[in-house]
């Protein structure tokens, strides 16, 4: 990454739900392809419906990570790092992130 900023993306492509609680997103990546760089705002749960090899690559500068999504694998992840999604394996990669807008010990 070099030092230059950014332009940011949204996190998914399609919203296809969202109330004042959560927001959920529709992202789904070819072999190849890419979620362009993007930042979560919210925590978020990442729900995978078709599996796929994938690559998250972070603005900072750091290595790499190389993630595996089963069909049906859940992860929680914070908000955080200005990062991008690639789908560098040979299957389709379709998921529903889910961005939780308010937590419940947060919310007044």
């Amino acid at each position: 990454m070099t030092d230059q900023p950014v332009a940011l993306g949204p996190v998914g492509q399609e919203i296809v739900f969202e109330n004042e609680h959560v927001r959920v997103w529709e992202v789904t990546l070819e072999p190849g392809a890419a979620q362009p760089w993007h930042q979560h705002t919210h925590p978020y749960l990442v729900i995978a419906l078709e599996a796929a090899d994938n690559r998250i690559d972070q603005s900072n500068g750091g290595p790499p990570r190389l993630v595996h999504e089963p069909v049906g694998g859940v992860v929680y992840r914070p908000a955080g790092e200005v990062h991008m999604l690639t789908n560098q394996g040979g299957t389709r990669y379709r998921c529903r992130l889910v961005e939780l807008k308010h937590l419940g010990e947060e919310h007044g």
